[in-house]
């Protein structure tokens, strides 16, 4: 049976429910509404229901298509619920239902209560799972011929829906059989659309909550979305609007609607229109165009909501830069709606609504009479379209209270006469929800204004405004004129060919660089949520709380993370986490003594709690010793409270790092929808926490999102797509596995770690080695075929790793995640570089929008759309190694360091991010990132003012310090220093400069902290101290520092001067 996902599944007074289903039929509802029908039935047996003696309505099997039929409709109507594959029919003493035992076992709740209401007895008619039921149609036949015939019929009437097709082989025999059996058959749709049409009280709270529900979506969502796109002018299509917009309206909580999910769903997909392509139609469909908002656009966007499967709908069009067609046909439109809207009173026909708006059209613009549609209009209710209550001219039904009406008049194909652009065609819609009461009409969706004020957008004088700026900043560039090169033939080489591209990248970088610290761009906000306060921690909320004392002794109460101490007679509670440390020692007189020391406000590593601002002028205790002869006692107390103490702080750590985490939306999955793309047996990497032997598990691609899970059930991770910022197929061919990365915008939990980089691997072959000592043949055949299986199980697990990769791509082609932009990246082995990005040395390798490093712990993920510069630095003669600095866009953060790449790597370093567009500098030193960015966002004016990032151009520098002939020299080392530079201006520019006594400075206060191991810079100076004793190389390390810091500041001292109230020459 289908819920609908809008049934009343919660029972309570005057509600029947079955035990083990979770459904339940409000029985007061029920008697109602059948009380409402049989009376309905006899008041309009002629003229509505056909004179039928019976009432046959067959509901068809459910479908994940969105549709409206008038035999789900009753179901809702009248059970709560859409009962699919069920024949009712109304008789006047008795009511027989053709269903499942399932169903059957439901419906028996409501025999008593349709005795009551109208007299008639319920009879269930089960039908078995295999039969196909016509034995049982054949019983409900011989009841209808059983009836009184009416008007002198030779046959009974049974009246059926006539427009309904039969689905399923239990609807098509039914209706076979019933047009075989010689019955007067009658449509009774009229009927039952008379029945639906006015709303009891309980039916309009549901539609005004539907309204609420699509007013918010439409003012909260819809409007700032556009807004958001036509001010950023970003490209979006229609479709992703109506993707996004859906998601929206089944996630009320996301535009701050309190209506639960579970009793939401869309009348329709909503419906987004531009670039002068329209269709008023409720069936109009959202296309794959992009959003059009040039000069004189029309964006006609309609959204529908249910709620507890009663509808409500709105639309809305908006002008960009309107034609003054455009403004005066969307003011009379407005006039003619609110036209309708006031003449929908109780008593009033329903062509009369429709003819008061071509009034209006008559009166201020008889020219646009022919545009205007067809009708104003519909009924809307359980159907989306009530039948029978259009708003034309032709319909002379009479309005009655508690009716509910989606008002919808437009324009359709409106032309602007001189334009030949794509808005030359336009139209215009408006749309609400109206109620109609007995003292006036009621516009449920009157929200979201329609106003011309707050529809129009212009945009044209901040474009007038922009143009001759754009002009100037273009003739003021200064023209790039080609070098003259040193080659015989006057051809520009490639290194000429770089070096103009990266001049061209740094006038780019610089104006990008200014215009974002001009905008405040840099900075970044820190998400982070601190843990809970200490304040929340209790250990009992009350004196009675306490256990009953045994022993004037120290306790430990594991069950409420408490520690009872003995003070002055009374045994004083502390929860374990305002302990710090606890020792014990012993004297030598025997005693053992422990020591608690507690978490104090103000002390050193210790953070302020809030019970000092809370009780300001409070007394701490900040220790306690205790004295004790049984020194087996004292270590178990000491042991026990450790223990108590770092269980609490890991899971207080645990749940203030699930504080921080992004609430994720919920994994659709696939279910009978489609079959999930799979791949088995794969590891993942952060590894589940737990002592059990680790298994693989399987990574299923859903509606949404992955979904790993392991046969353990606390062991499933979900990944949603949205959530992916990036993702990384690499096959196994240097490496011993293969594998998928995903890198996201937001961390999750994998366990009890908290990530942004979630991999899937297999190993493509055993990582064991043979250690037995005797050196096989190249020739063994055992051997042979060993390496030949490792290939062949190495290619089989590529080549099932690119199927699920190609299969994903293809999900994540589909028009719903366009907007995402979602397709695995490879890594391009050709293009990578050993270095140490972090302790190790490892390999790594760019991709088509990133640097990564996928096989090591931990990874390296570096997009490029977020580098602003890199800088190359060690890079001179003779230097076997250089080191990468990546300067991200984001000033906050700290720079990457990629330490020890080999010199053979640079030109190919250096070629690649000239291809990517990334501006990369050289310097001869290790320079200090964290003092030169704080220098920056300290005064981003005299940074841009003195040529952004230019001050990191080595050429440059030294051809202002030196003539052209020397300049073309290169590089060379000098001891002699002029005498203008002064030692201030040296210190400054060492502040710059990373040297080797900060090094040691850092380092040794780093050792005082926390015994470390050496870093990578100690250890590659050991190694080169080592290698130039066995060269027996004359000049010292230290003497060719001295000399190198020298020259370093004679060509770049004033440059890098960090006498900040001057700023003359920070570049």
């Amino acid at each position: 049976m289908a819920d609908h996902r809008n049934g009343n599944t919660q029972p309570s007074n005057g509600k029947a429910s079955v035990a083990g289903t979770g459904y339940s039929i409000d029985l007061n509802a029920f008697q109602s509404r059948l009380k409402t029908f049989y009376s309905h039935w006899d008041e309009h047996k002629t003229d509505l229901w056909g004179s039928s003696d019976a009432i046959a309505i067959a509901c068809p099997p459910p479908s994940e298509d969105l549709r409206y039929l008038k035999s789900t409709a009753l179901n809702l109507w009248l059970l709560g619920f859409e009962f699919p594959e069920t024949i009712m029919v109304f008789m006047k003493k008795q009511i027989h239902i053709l269903c499942s035992q399932k169903k059957a076992s439901i419906l028996e709740s409501v025999k008593k209560s349709a005795r009551e209401a109208v007299g008639a007895d319920l009879v269930l008619h089960v039908k078995p799972k295999n039969d196909d039921g016509t034995a049982l149609m054949d019983a409900i036949f011989r009841a209808i011929r059983a009836l009184p015939k009416s008007d002198d019929h030779d046959s009974s009437t049974v009246g059926y829906i006539s427009r309904e097709s039969p689905e399923g082989k239990l609807l098509e025999t039914w209706t076979e059989k019933l047009k075989n059996t010689k019955f007067n058959l009658i449509d009774v749709a009229n009927g039952l659309s008379s029945l639906f049409a006015a709303k009891s009280n309980e039916e309009l709270t549901s539609i005004k909550r539907a309204a609420y529900l699509t007013t918010s979506v439409m003012k909260n969502f819809v409007v700032t979305k556009l807004e958001n796109v036509i001010d950023e002018e970003k490209k979006v299509s229609h479709s992703a609007l109506m993707e996004e917009t859906e998601k929206v309206i089944l996630e009320p909580s996301k535009v701050n609607c309190k209506l639960k999910a579970d009793n939401v769903d869309i009348c329709y997909p909503p419906i987004f229109q531009s670039g002068g392509v329209f269709d008023l139609r409720p069936s109009a469909v959202s296309n794959d165009e992009l959003l059009h908002y040039d000069s004189a656009s029309v964006i006609i966007c309609a959204v529908g909501a249910r709620y507890k499967s009663y509808c409500s709908n709105i639309a809305r069009t908006f002008l960009i830069d309107a034609d003054p067609l455009q403004s005066r046909a969307y003011g009379v439109l407005l006039k003619a709606h609110e036209a309708v809207t006031g003449s929908m009173k109780p008593g009033n026909k329903l062509s009369a609504a429709y003819q008061a708006a071509v009034s209006v059209v008559e009166r201020d613009a008889p020219d646009l009479v022919s545009y205007l549609t067809k009708s104003a209009g519909t009924g809307i209710g359980i159907e989306f379209r009530e039948s029978g209550l259009n708003l034309n001219a032709k319909n002379e039904q009479i309005i009655r209270e508690g009716m509910v009406f989606n008002v919808s008049i437009g324009f359709q194909n409106l032309q602007i006469e001189k334009s030949k652009s794509k808005n030359k065609h336009f139209s215009l819609l408006l749309a609400d929800t109206v109620i109609i009461n007995k003292d006036k009409t009621e516009v449920v969706t009157s929200m979201s204004s329609k106003a011309l004020k707050d529809v129009a957008y212009s945009f044209n004088e901040d474009e007038e405004e922009e143009k001759p700026s754009t002009k100037v900043d273009t003739k003021g560039a200064e023209p790039f004129t080609k070098t003259t090169l040193r080659s015989d033939n006057h051809e520009i080489s490639k290194e000429e060919l770089r070096r103009q591209h990266q001049a061209e990248l740094a006038r780019q970088k610089n104006e990008e660089t200014a215009r974002r610290l001009a905008g405040g761009g840099s900075q970044a906000g820190d998400n982070r949520s601190s843990a809970r306060a200490s304040t929340e921690l209790v250990a009992y909320k009350n004196i009675n709380d306490l256990p009953p004392p045994r022993e004037m002794m120290i306790q430990i109460d594991q069950k409420n993370e408490a520690v009872l101490l003995p003070i002055n007679g009374s045994m004083v509670p502390f929860h374990v986490a305002f302990i710090r440390t606890v020792s014990s020692q012993q004297d030598t007189n025997r005693n053992c003594y422990v020591r608690v020391i507690f978490n104090v406000p103000g002390t050193p590593f210790s953070p302020h709690d809030a019970n000092s601002m809370k009780f300001p002028g409070s007394i701490y205790l900040k220790e306690a010793s205790f004295r004790s002869k049984d020194s087996r006692h004292i270590s178990e107390v000491v042991q026990s409270i450790k223990t108590l103490r770092r269980q609490v702080v890991a899971r207080e750590s645990e749940r203030a790092e699930r504080a921080t985490l992004v609430t994720q939306e919920k994994l659709q999955l696939a279910n009978n929808r489609f079959k999930p793309i799979r791949l088995s047996d794969l590891w993942i990497r952060p590894a589940f926490g737990g002592r059990g032997r680790k298994i693989p598990g399987t990574l299923e691609a859903h509606v949404n999102g992955f979904r790993y899970s392991t046969t353990r059930q606390d062991e499933r991770v979900d990944i949603m797509f949205g959530n992916i910022k990036h993702a990384f197929f690499q096959p196994a061919e240097n490496e011993m596995i293969t594998l998928l990365h995903f890198h996201l915008h937001n961390h999750i939990m994998v366990g009890n770690k908290k990530t942004k980089d979630v991999q899937f691997y297999v190993e493509v072959m055993d990582m064991v080695q043979n250690v037995g000592g005797g050196k096989r043949s190249a020739y063994d055949p055992d051997e042979l075929e060993e390496e030949q299986r490792e290939r062949d199980r190495k290619n089989k697990i590529n080549v099932e790793f690119q199927t699920f990769v190609n299969r994903v791509n293809d999900l994540w082609g589909q028009a719903q995640f366009n907007g995402l932009e979602l397709e695995f990246d490879q890594p391009l082995r050709e293009l990578g570089f050993p270095g140490v990005p972090h302790k190790s040395s490892v390999f790594i390798v760019p991709t088509s929008s990133c640097l990564v490093e996928l096989i090591e712990t931990p990874f390296l993920v570096v997009s490029l759309s977020e580098i602003e510069i890199v800088n190359l630095e060690r890079v001179g003669l003779g230097q076997k190694n250089f080191d990468m600095t990546i300067v991200f866009k984001d000033f906050k953060r700290d720079v990457l360091r990629i330490d020890s790449i080999p010199s053979t790597s640079l030109d190919g370093i250096k070629e690649w991010l000239d291809t990517t567009d990334i501006k990369y500098y050289e310097s001869r030193l290790n320079l200090n990132w964290r003092q030169i960015l704080k220098t920056i966002t300290d005064d981003p004016q005299s940074f841009i003012e003195g040529g952004g990032w230019e001050f990191l151009n080595l050429e440059a520098t030294d051809s202002e310090s030196e003539n052209s002939e020397e300049s073309d020299k290169g590089y060379e080392p000098s001891d002699v220093e002029p005498e203008s530079d002064s030692e201030d201006e040296a210190s400054d520019s060492e502040s710059l400069v990373e040297s080797e006594d900060d090094d040691e400075d850092e380092d040794s206060d780093e050792d005082s902290e926390e015994e470390k191991g050496k870093t990578w810079e100690e250890l590659e100076r050991e190694a080169s101290n080592a290698d130039r004793e066995k060269g027996n190389e004359s000049d010292s390390e230290d003497d060719r520092k001295r000399r190198k810091a020298k020259s370093f500041g004679k060509s770049r001292g004033t440059n890098l001067s960090s006498s900040m109230p001057k700023r003359a020459k920070l570049r």
